[in-house]
């Protein structure tokens, strides 16, 4: 007899093993775990971003008040005038990034509830008490609703569980969100 690899172990061990709750258990919290993973790591590059930006403002705005003291006339005042220009265009830039910012932070803000929601569904998945249970899917329903904080994400919510497609309702989304522009829900 040969000895098994540690891998061929694993597989004829899972084999033996193996349900349907187990693996779907397996993978919500491999999917969960990949979420948290993804937005601690941008987390902390946006977190740079935020603070360099900030100084950049600051900065900007410094600039701007020192310019404002030099006279308007002749050479410095024609050298005022472009670094101005310069200065306005930069502004513009950063307030462009910042709103970049804050569509991450609605898009950080829905993967903190899908991550959250996948832990919900394993929770229940994993509780053979519970998972056959009408009342504990709604209630799991109701708290997976109630975690949404934007008016797209209840509705995108509210029309799939009325009966429309996941499909049919992005795209459904995507038309409001053409309609509407680029409108940044602070919250």
């Amino acid at each position: 007899m040969t000895e098994l690899t540690k891998s061929e172990a694993n597989v004829q061990m899972t084999v033996s093993d193996w349900s349907q709750v187990r693996e779907t258990t397996l993978m919500l919290e491999l999917a969960t775990g990949q979420i948290e993973a993804a937005m601690r790591d941008s987390n902390a590059s946006v977190d740079v971003l935020t603070d360099s930006f900030t100084t950049m403002a600051g900065y900007l705005h410094m600039m701007t008040n020192t310019l404002g003291t030099l006279p308007d006339e002749g050479e410095i005042g024609d050298t005022k005038k472009n670094i101005l220009e310069a200065a306005n265009h930069v502004t513009g830039m950063v307030h462009q990034s910042i709103v970049a910012f804050q569509f991450y932070d609605r898009l950080t803000q829905r993967l903190a509830h899908v991550s959250h929601s996948l832990a919900a569904l394993n929770d229940l998945v994993g509780d053979k008490h519970r998972v056959l249970s009408p009342q504990e899917w709604l209630a799991l329903r109701e708290k997976i609703r109630s975690k949404y904080t934007s008016v797209d994400e209840c509705a995108m919510f509210d029309a799939v569980i009325s009966g429309m497609t996941v499909r049919e309702a992005l795209e459904h989304y995507m038309s409001d969100m053409k309609d509407r522009g680029s409108d940044i829900d602070l919250f």
